[in-house]
């Protein structure tokens, strides 16, 4: 690993938000509200804490810990301090520095950051600093938030465990052999260690959701347009979305309506704001209909573990009991998801990944002629997965083949958002276990099918566009946390938000 991935060391050590390490090996996260995204913003804002403060205390647990889970590609460290300086200019002066005022920020390193590197996790784009940030990075940085680092991901978010970086996997802060999910595994790890109260991850096929529920913290995807994607870089450009990590789901309520709403620089954005979730927290589920989708909850699937299914049958019973309405309701067509997904994805993934050729930007190896360059530049920079993954695309999109793959996948999506429509005439919300397993150990799934079937209950509202979260709902017996999904209709964040915080409390 090169030196400028390897985390600054040069923080002064000041009191912890966190708690130390457990004598064996996992992480504790202090439960304070205090240390709470919503609660440090009103801090900084008023006064009664310095953003520079809260920085130090964040470097100082990243310096501490971060070695033992690897969380971060970049640690920001000059730049945090810069930030979090001008932050208590700003309140020094009178000025409202924003509604994140001081927080401490991760990115997943798919995101542009003028300047400053970004990777992708991939050889291809190792020492690539983007002329320009991200629509998301810019609206960060307006609403006064301090981003610390640039968090691990498995290579170009192709991936549900993390261990598909070239820089080497992210450890699960609740047990370090174990994976954290993906892709976004490095910003799940980042909040669960404790190492930022929110982090910011794209979502392809479940990519926040999952190491949500991995990592025990509250994941988001938003409505598909939602969250500008200018500066995202590509994966499956019609499945992409952008959405927050954090410990709270007030936090991620916050920190979506700092980044949602239209740009006119992404042709997919939707031209309106970004719903008032904030406004509608605490309103709980009286009346909600809600439905438990049987094909997600293990009704003829196999690989659902018998514990995360008893979860999510208590959190059904607690909004049952908190005045909702709740039935099981069938979906048929999640069935096929999986399957349309996976033909989906990879031939966007190969039309987008084609820009890496070794001529423009990236990595370049030299041949005796163009073509000789360009194959071993791709053959060196991108990792097994993202070249298994741009050969079937290739493949599907092929002529003679596109018919019968490309096209018959996207006759399943339209077939499944006509049938979740119908759903959703009748339910407000629906309801599922966000993965059917806890966290696995390091390379338990190596078998490439195998590991795509943990995206089986997150895939669906990637493929039709619909909002949804995952909420922390205990844990197995062995202390791994459940996480429980609550899938809304397009523009439903409101009620969505209503029943994650109704499920929190009873966590809680």
């Amino acid at each position: 690993m090169s030196d400028h991935h390897t985390p600054a060391d040069d923080s002064p050590i000041d009191d912890s938000p966190i708690d130390d390490s457990a004598a064996d090996g996992r992480f504790v996260v202090d439960a304070n509200p205090a240390n709470s995204a919503v609660n440090i913003a009103a801090a900084v804002r008023s006064g009664a804490r310095s953003a520079t403060e809260v920085v130090e205390q964040y470097l100082a647990r990243i310096a501490e810990a971060e070695p033992a889970i690897h969380a971060f590609n970049l640690v920001m460290v000059e730049q945090a301090r810069a930030a979090a300086a001008a932050v208590d200019a700003k309140v020094a002066a009178g000025e409202d520095p924003g509604p994140l005022a001081g927080v401490p920020v991760a990115l997943k390193d798919n995101m542009c950051t003028r300047g400053v590197e970004t990777t992708c996790s991939s050889r291809m784009l190792e020492g690539w600093k983007p002329p320009y940030d991200a629509t998301v990075v810019e609206r960060l940085a307006d609403a006064g938030a301090v981003i610390v680092g640039k968090t691990n991901l498995d290579e170009f978010a192709m991936g549900s465990s993390t261990e598909n970086s070239a820089f080497g996997p992210t450890r699960n802060p609740h047990d370090p052999t174990r994976v954290p999910g993906g892709s976004s595994g490095g910003s799940a790890a980042a909040v669960a260690a404790g190492f930022a109260p929110v982090s910011f991850g794209s979502d392809t096929g479940g990519s926040i959701r999952q190491p949500a529920s991995l990592c025990g913290v509250v994941g988001v995807k938003p409505t598909y347009g939602a969250v500008s994607r200018y500066g995202l870089i590509a994966f499956a450009s019609s499945l992409d979305q952008i959405g927050p990590f954090a410990n709270t789901v007030a936090d991620t309520a916050l920190a979506l309506s700092v980044i949602g709403g239209h740009d006119r620089r992404d042709s997919t954005s939707i031209p309106e704001p970004f719903p008032p979730v904030l406004d509608h927290l605490g309103e709980g589920v009286e009346g909600l209909r809600i439905g438990i989708v049987e094909e997600l909850s293990g009704h003829g699937l196999d690989g659902f573990q018998p514990e995360v299914l008893a979860r999510s049958a208590e959190a059904a019973d607690a909004l049952s009991a908190a005045g909702a309405k709740v039935d099981s309701v069938s979906v048929p067509s999640t069935i096929a998801g999986l399957s349309a997904y996976y033909m989906i994805a990879p031939a966007e993934a190969s039309s987008n990944l084609a820009r890496y050729d070794g001529v423009r930007y990236g990595l370049r190896e030299d041949g005796p002629n163009t073509a000789s360059m360009m194959a071993a530049s791709r053959t060196a920079g991108f990792g097994d997965e993202v070249k298994r993954r741009i050969m079937l695309g290739t493949y599907a999109l092929s002529a003679g083949y596109w018919d019968a793959f490309y096209g018959r996948a996207q006759r399943v999506r339209t077939l499944m958002i006509n049938e979740f429509e119908q759903v959703f005439n009748d339910y407000d919300l629906l309801l599922s276990p966000t993965s059917p397993c806890v966290a696995f150990p390091f390379e338990a799934k190596a078998d490439p099918l195998t590991m795509y079937l943990n995206d089986i209950c997150t895939i669906p509202s990637n493929l039709t566009g619909h909002p949804a979260i995952s909420v922390p709902f205990g844990t197995n017996s062995a202390g791994l946390p459940i996480g429980i999904q609550v899938l809304a209709p397009l523009r439903g964040e409101v009620a969505m938000y209503r029943a994650a915080q109704a499920l929190e409390e009873v966590a809680s």
